[in-house]
């Protein structure tokens, strides 16, 4: 499966002859990598609009999709929003001291320290009571890889050891994964009426689809209810790009673990945020009413770690007949690994990736969190693609993607494309894709420099309707 818009248009059933609505604009040294990246990034941000722009036209009675267009140079921006991110001035820190490459004895592992929880659980596996790099790294150096990735798994933390594309291939996990499609999604038996035009903050977008009056920007997800179950990147860009086209987006976390401040802001344009604590009776009910009127569930955690609070698929169907649910994993539905946490970076390095970017000896990196970032477009895609196809059949949708089988279409569009990507680098000066991509705006929580939205089509939003606000500050109702 190569990596391109038709095969990812196709994982999403879309209609071939669409592909005709779509027109590129190459910007040479966006997003170098030896992989295909750049060609990943294009694929998945050019489907989610072409999606948008699909539903845009069922809505509106439009006699053609409207015409999409896809700038390298801004989806190369967008794929590295939270770099591009500034709070009164001020950069975030992406990645947390303990968040790295270490050597073992026969290798590499890398952990993943961002959050406090995951930080305690590195060194508790360790046998630190405390400790900075010095004495993780000296703690490292006299195990093996392996030996570190079970250790800290078992005591909940995140490590994983460096693994060749063939040594992955071997595994258990990569089997699972590969042999599932890029993007699952079913049809669920229940049927129900689907999305329906409703008043309020939508405005007349939601009363006369997604056209608003006055000559607004055509918004084709206007009166769409999207419960937000999501954190860190992948999750929360899909309905961050829902938000941007019209969606009214609450998301929802437990009170106990709140999000990065700067990850919530790079990731919160267009959405609200509430917090509620589904050990508590009162909340769960808040929450039921909340699904009751939802339109489409989206989730970022683990396989099976909402299921204790009655959210698995076949129980919001159950309770919500019509509705989309979306499910987003690190390691897929399936496999020995499917319960395991895990993040973009961590992802690379099991699959190969960080030794095909870098080498055994010293791995690397993509030149962004591209699976996180691609995996969050194709989501939104899939949502909008299940809308569509719900408003014609009236029946809910089960869609499920994971960062490694992103992973696996990429390192599969780098076998397909032969030499061309295993010589290294992009080729080239890289391209300054941010030139033109960013905006500023006042918020909540400060004056904001970010990177503009990369989804286009003709007559569509440029920019998202509201800036985040403060994590976990708004209402549990919908607007």
């Amino acid at each position: 499966m190569d990596v391109s818009l038709a095969s990812a248009w196709a994982a999403l059933g879309g209609e071939p002859g669409l592909l005709r609505r779509v027109s590129t604009v190459v910007r040479e040294g966006a997003l170098p990598a030896r992989l295909p990246v750049r060609e990943l990034a294009r694929a998945c941000v050019g489907v989610c609009a072409l999606a948008a722009a699909e539903w845009a036209a069922r809505r509106a009675g439009l006699a053609q999709v409207p015409r999409v267009r896809v700038d390298d140079g801004a989806v190369a921006a967008a794929f590295v929003s939270e770099r591009h991110l500034l709070i009164d001035g001020r950069a975030p820190v992406t990645f947390a001291p303990l968040s790295r490459f270490w050597r073992t004895t026969d290798g590499w592992v890398r952990t993943h320290a961002n959050y406090p929880h995951h930080r305690e659980r590195l060194l508790s596996a360790l046998g630190l009571p405390e400790g900075d790099a010095t004495a993780v790294g000296a703690a490292l150096a006299e195990r093996s890889s392996l030996e570190v990735e079970e250790t800290v798994y078992a005591a909940g933390g995140l490590a994983v050891a460096l693994r060749t594309p063939q040594q992955w291939a071997a595994h258990d996990q990569a089997a699972a994964v590969t042999a599932g499609p890029l993007v699952e999604h079913d049809r669920t038996d229940t049927a129900h009426a689907r999305v329906t035009p409703r008043p309020g903050a939508a405005g007349a977008a939601a009363a006369a689809g997604p056209v608003p009056s006055g000559g607004g920007p055509l918004l084709p997800a206007a009166g769409v209810r999207v419960l937000d179950l999501t954190r860190v990147i992948a999750g929360p860009v899909a309905t961050r790009t829902l938000a941007l086209l019209g969606a009214d987006v609450l998301r929802v976390d437990p009170p106990g673990t709140p999000e990065l401040p700067d990850q919530h802001i790079d990731t919160g344009f267009g959405k609200r945020s509430t917090a509620l604590d589904l050990t508590r009776a009162a909340d769960r009910r808040v929450f039921g009413e909340l699904l009751a009127g939802a339109d489409v569930v989206v989730t970022g955690y683990r396989p099976g770690a909402l299921d204790r609070f009655g959210l698995s698929p076949e129980d919001l169907l159950a309770r919500r007949p019509g509705l989309v649910v979306a499910q987003l994993s690190a390691w897929g539905p399936y496999g020995p690994w499917a319960g395991r946490r895990g993040f973009d970076s961590l992802v690379q390095v099991a699959t190969g990736i960080a030794v095909v970017e870098g080498s055994a000896e010293r791995p690397g990196a993509l030149p962004a969190q591209a699976l996180d970032h691609g995996t969050g477009y194709l989501l939104a895609a899939a949502v909008l693609r299940s809308l569509t196809e719900g408003a014609a059949d009236g029946h809910g949708r089960v869609v499920r993607l994971s960062l490694a089988r992103t992973a696996a279409w990429l390192l599969e569009g780098a076998a397909r494309g032969g030499e061309a990507y295993r010589a290294g680098g992009g080729g080239g000066e890289a391209f300054d894709g941010a030139e033109g991509r960013l905006a500023e705006r006042d918020s909540p929580v400060g004056r904001l420099r970010y990177a503009l939205p990369p989804v286009s089509f003709d007559g569509g939003p440029g920019d998202w309707a509201r800036p985040p606000g403060p994590w976990g500050a708004d209402e549990a109702r919908w607007r």
